[in-house]
């Protein structure tokens, strides 16, 4: 059974930085695309950014100059590098991956359980 694990989320005041981890209990990260997404209080969940296996990436536009997604594939290890945090970030960031099990192309979709980030003004 494949698990992510988010770690790093905690309260911060605007302005201010994090860096969040999404670690997988098997070497899949380094095969597949990773996503993080949030959902804030009340909303639904968003997607933030996501990285590809060749190390590509693509931002929300909300958070575009201010939120870095990168990967190190020797840890299998993704990270989400946020600055200039506002309120509005403040959310349940998860991470996700999708697998694909077999040559038909059937997938398997893998979901941390969460981590809470909370931007005070």
């Amino acid at each position: 059974q494949v698990q992510l694990e988010e770690s790093g989320g905690g309260l911060v005041q605007a302005g201010g930085s994090l860096r969040l981890s999404c670690a997988a209990s098997r070497n899949i990260l380094r095969r597949n695309p990773v996503s993080w997404y949030r959902q804030p209080p009340g909303k639904q969940r968003e997607l933030v950014a996501r990285i590809s296996t060749d190390g590509s990436t693509n931002y929300a536009d909300s958070v575009k100059g201010r939120f870095t997604v990168s990967r190190d594939n020797a840890k299998n290890t993704v990270y989400l590098e946020m600055n200039n945090l506002k309120p509005e970030d403040t959310a349940v960031y998860y991470c996700y991956t999708r697998v694909v099990v077999n040559v038909e192309g059937a997938s398997v979709e893998h979901w941390g359980q969460g981590t809470q980030v909370t931007v005070s003004t």
